[in-house]
């Protein structure tokens, strides 16, 4: 068992590396994951609790360095809550599809984050812990974001695991999502973009030269007075891939904060990003989510204004 306290002195030898590398080089472990560590607050110097933007900062001999909490990613384990709700969509054999709510994460940052959804999911399946990536990340298969509702996948085994993250990887998976963005978007296109992570903390996507590139069908599928209600068709997957494309396209999501500029503004008021993943496909997999309460308050209230 590793400690959960870890106290070390930087030897001479190491004097002048990066806080990240010299962690990463004397516990044999990844610089990622002491990144990682700081992100979460598990690091400290001399007393003061560091975070991501010391990761850079150069070391001295004699720097007194403490480590809280597991220092390999597969030695933590996530807390079972079974008080916390959890709607299973659709179960088979070595997987399951839960309904994400919106506001809660997919999975811990740190072993004391006890309201995601895969404390849910160990509470009633504990023999996920330790599949896929293992520790706190045991099991999940894919992400949405902590604001987005709706379709989550699950393995519950190994082999499970690695077809379905086989199938994200060859593109064999149908994503479906419904969101409400802003001004009237007309016609269906198809929408392919250059995409790359332009800023980690809080995290922000642009469209630029050389990014990944990124695939997906828009269609409208209500429209109101400023805003539309589309469904979106992903046929490749990126972090906020839909929001950083509709923003490009003058129609960010509305609600989302952080991608929409003035053209965002818009009479509706929204408790969310009005983003909600509706349907998933793989394999033998096919289940669908219903749009969320809040959601569906968001668009009768429009509907209402439209008659009137």
């Amino acid at each position: 068992m590793e400690s959960t306290i870890v106290e070390i002195e930087i030897e001479s030898d190491q004097a002048g590396l990066r806080i990240d590398r010299a962690l990463a080089d004397r516990f044999g472990i990844s610089r990622a994951r002491v990144r990682h560590l700081l992100e979460v607050g598990c690091i400290a110097k001399a007393g003061r609790v560091l975070d991501l933007s010391d990761k850079s900062l150069m070391t001295e001999s004699g720097d007194r360095f403490t480590i809280k909490g597991s220092l390999r990613a597969e030695n933590e384990r996530p807390t079972a809550k079974p008080d916390l709700d959890l709607t299973i969509l659709g179960e088979g054999l070595g997987w399951l599809v839960v309904d994400k709510p919106a506001g809660c994460g997919v999975h811990p940052l740190r072993p004391d984050q006890e309201d995601t959804v895969l404390n849910a999911v160990v509470a009633r399946f504990e023999q996920i812990v330790g599949v896929g990536e293992g520790g706190l990340r045991s099991g999940v298969v894919h992400r949405l974001d902590v604001e987005t509702s709706g379709v989550l996948l699950f393995a519950k085994d190994e082999m499970h695991w690695k077809r379905f993250r086989g199938a994200f990887s060859e593109h064999r998976v149908t994503k479906t999502y419904r969101a409400l963005v802003t001004g009237r978007f007309e016609k269906a296109r198809r929408v392919d973009l250059l995409l790359a992570i332009t800023r980690h903390h809080p995290a922000h996507v642009s469209v630029v030269e050389g990014g990944r590139p990124c695939r997906q069908f828009v269609r409208p599928v209500e429209q109101f007075a400023d805003t539309t209600l589309v469904e979106v068709q992903l046929e490749t997957g990126f972090l906020h891939q839909i929001r950083a494309t509709m923003a490009h396209l003058g129609h960010p999501v509305v609600g989302d904060t952080e991608y929409a500029g003035a053209e965002g503004e818009v009479s509706v008021e929204a408790p969310r990003q009005m983003l909600h993943a509706m349907r998933l496909a793989v394999d033998e997999i096919s289940v669908e989510s219903p749009l969320p309460d809040d959601m569906v308050a968001v668009l009768d209230s429009l509907r209402q204004t439209s008659s009137e």
